[in-house]
């Protein structure tokens, strides 16, 4: 069964005059992301796609260094846009992240809704349960347009309680049926058999 690993880029360094895209990862994240290329269970991988964010391509340059896989950048996997708002301050955030799942069809603060952001993924996305060759995919993400990308293969509405719990956590999806095999889980526990 072909594979396709949808992990999210493990911790970032948090930096108010830096734009949120430009963000890179820390060094526990750039650990966490050596690491679960080395536990093996992403090694039967053929293809390596990444966001077009910095701290997605660094966690992809580091799979893919240890995979010999070079990452192919599709900006269309990019987080939410909060380009309108910029940085703001995590509690401010998670009120806004809230909003966002909560009400999919609404633009709060300018952000980039919920319903138009789950469309451009799963249309970055499409081409990959067409054209798979039997080979495992790693996809490196985002939470949110990750949370929504599950949602909709899982048949799920957009909702917030199927986030991830924290950054560095992954799904596995079945590529023949498009179907999860499990919902999200950290860097450090394997997949399920």
């Amino acid at each position: 069964m072909a594979r396709l690993f949808y992990l999210t880029h493990p911790e970032v360094v948090v930096d108010a005059d830096t734009p949120v895209p430009q963000w890179g990862l820390t060094d526990i994240g750039q650990q966490r992301a050596a690491a679960v290329a080395e536990a093996g269970w992403l090694s039967s991988a053929g293809w390596l796609i990444s966001s077009a964010e910095t701290k997605a391509i660094e966690a992809a340059s580091i799979i893919g260094k240890r995979l010999a896989l070079s990452p192919e950048i599709r900006p269309e996997l990019g987080e939410n846009d909060r380009s309108s708002t910029g940085f703001v301050p995590p509690d401010q955030f998670e009120v806004l992240a809230d909003a966002f799942f909560a009400e999919p069809e609404v633009s709060n603060k300018g952000w980039e809704r919920a319903v138009d952001a789950q469309a451009r993924v799963v249309a970055g996305t499409a081409d990959l349960f067409r054209e798979f060759d039997g080979r495992d995919v790693i996809v490196v993400g985002h939470g949110g347009v990750g949370t929504l990308l599950y949602c909709h293969l899982a048949g799920l509405t957009i909702d917030r309680v199927h986030d991830q719990p924290g950054q560095g956590c992954y799904f596995t999806v079945n590529l023949a049926t498009g179907t999860p095999l499990h919902p999200w889980q950290p860097f450090e526990d394997p997949p399920p058999n």
